[in-house]
């Protein structure tokens, strides 16, 4: 680390002020982990972890005072969290912590040295520290080498890294996305040994590492490598499912090597990456083969299915699920664009569709139609210009999604003399359908509509 990166960090106000304080108490205080890690990579961040010799009760009563807000709620875990102007900061006792065989949660205890904490941290571009106030640098393990290096290795040997903590495994990827690391060949070794480990850690834990390794940079890579280790299997098994099946839609040779490649090119946002991440899981159960060749019919009905089911098992917000599952049973709709749409047929994908999701599906499908080939690329991406001016268009005549026809069912019931059911139901539908084909608009037209429909269906010939 330069003289100037290490200035910058230790002469940072809060910082500063919080190594005081400490340091008047009696008690070391370190920057550890991401926040040294970040700025010897030149990223700026506002969110800062330290380790110190305090306990967590004694670093509570150093901060009081100091800062705008605090919270506890990892304290059984050493930790206190506070707020400092517009920072977040952690603040942890010297620590180590290991799962037993069978638990879903690490067993933590207190250590009495920074080198000690550093050793049981998960890799070693995150066990370097500085220590606070006078800015000294330590790095026990050679973590400046390896970042510089692009290497991913443990402070201690990969199999009890890894066993004292398995969520490591899963993490490793993380930074694979996030940072472009490469793990060596031991931690590789210990990743294929050790990974049905991870399934002892709590499914929250996994998803919130799924989920910042699938908003980083370049999760495609990541995703290979879960695959190609075999971990994927202990917490998304559909994805080897994918790498064993050949599409010949496309060029790529399997479901997995094209499902990386929407995942590279769609928006970072977590809905999104999972949408594209198993927007063709139901390939796996759909094909069939033919005179005509091979084809997945309906494989977003059966994805959608697949994905809510997985999601649900990683324990995702329902909402969240609700998103996700939408877009991917959505995402083969737009192809039927090219066989040509009547405006009647707009309005009712807008509708069905919901104007809060088109933005994303429209995403989703451009990132889908860019791993084709560059002409059928080109071809698609023209299309959807050509339907997204046509959807404003007509949204700038009448918002199709609050299209409503021009009759309620008590208008209905009471004009045919009928009671709630299903005939109510199917009057309903067919005003619709004439309202989203601009073939009625007044209350005069729809009642007119509705009983040429009751001479027909009712036997009846209702009065104005």
């Amino acid at each position: 680390m330069s003289q100037k990166q290490t200035e910058e960090l230790i002469n940072h106000p809060i910082i500063r002020n919080l190594a005081r304080l400490f340091d008047a108490a009696g008690f070391e205080l370190y920057l550890v982990g991401g926040s040294v890690r970040d700025a010897l990579l030149g990223r700026e961040s506002d969110d800062f972890d330290f380790a110190t010799s305090a306990t967590p009760e004694q670093t509570l009563a150093v901060v009081r005072g100091f800062a705008d807000d605090i919270w506890q709620i990892g304290m059984d875990f050493g930790t206190i969290g506070l707020a400092k102007a517009r920072s977040k900061l952690e603040i942890t006792t010297f620590r180590e912590e290991r799962y037993l065989e069978e638990s879903r949660h690490p067993e933590v205890s207190f250590a009495a040295a920074i080198e000690t904490d550093l050793s049981r941290r998960d890799f070693t571009i995150n066990a370097m520290a500085i220590k606070l106030p006078e800015g000294a640098f330590i790095d026990p393990f050679g973590g400046l080498t390896d970042l510089a290096s692009n290497r991913l290795r443990t402070p201690i040997s990969p199999e009890q890294s890894f066993t004292d903590d398995p969520l490591r495994i899963l993490r490793a990827f993380r930074f694979t996305a996030m940072l472009g690391m490469k793990p060596d060949n031991g931690t590789v070794e210990a990743i294929i040994k050790y990974g049905q480990r991870l399934e002892i850690v709590s499914r929250e834990r996994v998803r919130d590492e799924l989920s910042k390794l699938l908003t980083s940079p370049a999760p495609g890579r990541a995703i290979v490598g879960m695959v190609n280790t075999g971990l994927a299997a202990h917490f998304l098994p559909e994805l080897a499912e994918m790498a064993r099946l050949r599409d010949p839609a496309n060029r790529h040779k399997d479901v997995l090597k094209h499902t990386v490649m929407v995942v590279d090119n769609v928006e970072a946002t977590l809905v999104l990456r999972l949408a594209a991440l198993l927007h063709d899981v139901g390939k796996s159960k759909t094909k069939t083969e033919g005179p005509d060749g091979i084809h997945f019919f309906h494989h977003e009905v059966v994805g959608a299915k697949m994905a809510r089911k997985r999601l649900k098992a990683l324990r995702f917000p329902t909402k969240t699920i609700d998103e996700i599952t939408a877009l991917i049973e959505s995402h083969m709709r737009f192809h039927t664009y090219r066989l040509g749409w009547s405006d009647k047929a707009v309005r009712k994908y807008v509708r069905e569709i919901g104007p809060g999701r088109l933005p994303g599906l429209g995403k989703l499908v451009r990132a889908d139609c860019t791993t084709q080939n560059d002409l059928l690329a080109k071809k698609y991406g023209r299309l959807l210009d050509e339907l997204e001016k046509r959807i404003d268009k007509l949204e700038a005549a009448e918002e199709s999604a609050k299209i409503r026809p021009p009759l309620d069912g008590n208008e209905i019931m009471e004009f045919l003399e009928l009671k709630p059911g299903p005939k109510v139901g199917k009057v309903l539908n067919m005003l619709l359908e004439a309202r989203l084909d601009d073939r009625i608009r007044t209350k005069q037209e729809a009642y007119e509509m509705t009983r040429a429909w009751a001479k027909k269906h009712l036997d009846t010939n209702p009065k104005p």
